[in-house]
């Protein structure tokens, strides 16, 4: 949400409230658009230089919005996978690893949200909570206008939105919310794709009693703005903090009336939770108990789940995600936050991210989702909240095992050899020894270069960009081809022009008593045509080579 969000809390464990609870005022609230479905937490909140937005500059990608973001100005602590976009802005940071330029989408570009509410149908997310800050500064213009979009993209997926309030930093926000519902906002509620609950519009009201100073507004402030909200027939949700019951640790004192006055209540989990360890312990200490209040006083419950800081390693693949959602649907909660689609800013996005080094910028110090050794595909946490959103429905059985596989289909098999039968070419050959025999998998076969004429080099076109890591060099094994040294270097290049150094020059040792290969360990640079430029041979004045196998 805003930056002061990203500060972690450290928070010791709740224990359940004593005292008597008043008789159920209502049965929880049946089915609609967020009762019995998944929320996501939608920033909207990037704009880039060129995008023709009224701020006109990298708004949320990097801390100075005047220049374009690199490191280490820039605001984001993971990178997205921006190919299903059709425009993209260019950035200061170096090229992905795989040659892309490094590119950046805008919200302020309808379809960029066009975009991201296709993916939220085709992953089976119900709802999005649009997030509206300050609306009376610079940011105004550029947030009515992703509202917009907002709505003509959840319209055209058949996808539900609401709008968020999220009241840091906004010094008259008791007035100002008021004004900017009645003469903006509220219009949206006539859009058949704006979010519903028992018959009334959704408004969420995000910050209300949080212990710091970006939300200094009395408990009389906070309460009024919910009569007022409540008055104009809205079903109105809270984010809360994590301990609203208790009031402690993140939560004011004499709040307990305003959090107990809201129709739903979302406490934060941001920052407090980081294992499936901590999500255990806050199911039974923290979790719990908030359900069983709720329940007692008629409030729904909408707890927050995050899929973990990238940067952190905190995700395991998706298992520190599913256990929250196992947790929350066994808790019986009336519906799911996820925090957030596209925080790209606290590293809690769910939304298409980089899948591998080569899809980050290089020297970015960024990591992929691949960080734990498991790839994922861009989409996979999408998926996992949409499958996560299926439970919650009863769509398949609770289970504390995670059935979103981090890839659609096979994923790329390391033991596959990437450059078999590919296309090949050579500074030079000799006689009928070309290029192509690296490739043919006929270990006798080779190929030889111009004799007396070093540097030389050979190079295999993958076809497409791939994150190489390991290469398999041969001769042909007969005896008679005696030990030797080869001095080479491995270069790589996307576009068959340009080549960089992937391992620098050195001696490799060809032996027949170990099968006559080498085995040389690559960066994992994403590239297209990997060449090896030979500077010696200790025995025979040429280079020479029978297979090159590549593998991802």
């Amino acid at each position: 949400m805003s930056l002061s969000r990203r500060t972690l809390l450290s928070t010791a464990l709740a224990v359940p409230a004593l005292g008597i609870l008043p008789a159920p005022a209502r049965a929880a609230s049946p089915p609609g658009d967020v009762v019995g479905k998944v929320t996501v937490g939608y920033q909207g909140w990037f704009a880039c230089r060129g995008d023709s937005s009224p701020i006109d500059g990298w708004w949320h990608w990097n801390n100075d919005w005047s220049r374009p973001p690199a490191p280490p100005s820039s605001s984001v602590v993971a990178w997205p996978d921006v190919r299903d976009y059709a425009r993209t802005y260019r950035t200061a940071f170096a090229d992905l690893g795989d040659g892309r330029p490094a590119t950046l989408f805008s919200n302020h570009d309808r379809q960029t949200v066009d975009v991201h509410f296709q993916w939220m149908r085709d992953t089976n997310i119900d709802t999005a909570a649009l997030q509206r800050f300050n609306p009376t500064g610079g940011e105004g213009p550029i947030r009515d206008a992703v509202t917009a979009h907002v709505r003509g993209a959840a319209e055209a997926t058949g996808r539900k939105f609401y709008i968020m309030y999220d009241v840091t930093n906004w010094t008259n926000m008791q007035s100002e919310i008021k004004t900017d519902w009645t003469a903006k906002m509220s219009a949206y509620t006539s859009s058949p794709a704006y979010a519903r609950q028992n018959g009334k519009p959704v408004v969420c009201i995000w910050g209300f009693g949080f212990n710091d100073p970006g939300r200094p507004f009395t408990p009389e402030a906070c309460q009024d703005v919910v009569n007022w909200f409540k008055a104009r027939g809205c079903y109105v949700i809270g984010g809360v903090p994590t301990h609203w019951r208790l009031e402690v640790e993140d939560s004011r004192k004499g709040f307990g009336g305003v959090y107990r006055s809201f129709d739903m209540l979302s406490p934060w989990m941001v920052g407090r939770i980081g294992t499936p360890a901590d999500t255990d312990r806050f199911h039974a200490n923290v979790n719990s108990p908030d359900q069983a209040e709720c329940n007692a006083r008629g409030i729904d419950y909408q707890p927050c789940v995050l899929p973990g800081d990238l940067g952190s390693r905190q995700r395991l693949h998706g298992d520190f995600m599913w256990r929250q959602f196992y947790n929350m649907v066994r808790l019986g909660a009336q519906g799911i936050y996820v925090s957030m689609f596209d925080e790209f800013n606290e590293g809690n996005q769910i939304c298409k991210t980089a899948e591998t080094q080569a899809d980050v910028p290089v020297g970015s110090g960024y990591l992929a989702l691949d960080e734990d050794g498991t790839r994922c595909s861009a989409d996979y946490y999408m998926r996992l909240t949409g499958d996560g959103g299926r439970m919650l429905k009863g769509q398949i059985a609770l289970t504390a095992v995670r059935p979103t596989q981090p890839w659609v289909g096979a994923p790329p098999n390391p033991d596959t050899d990437l450059a078999a039968g590919r296309a090949t070419a050579q500074s030079s050959q000799t006689q009928n020894y070309g290029s192509d025999n690296v490739v043919d998998g006929d270990p006798g076969s080779y190929w030889e270069s111009a004799n007396n004429a070093f540097p030389q080099w050979v190079q295999v076109d993958l076809g497409s960009a791939a994150a190489v890591r390991r290469a398999v060099l041969t001769l042909p094994p007969n005896p008679a081809w005696g030990r030797r040294t080869q001095t080479l270097t491995v270069q790589g290049s996307t576009d068959g022009q340009s080549f960089g150094t992937l391992v620098g020059s050195a001696g490799y040792v060809f032996d027949p008593a170990t099968g006559n290969a080498v085995t040389i360990t690559l960066p994992g640079t994403g590239v297209r045509y990997l060449r090896l430029s030979f500077s010696g041979n200790t025995g025979w004045p040429a280079a020479q080579l029978s297979g090159v196998r590549l593998y991802a």
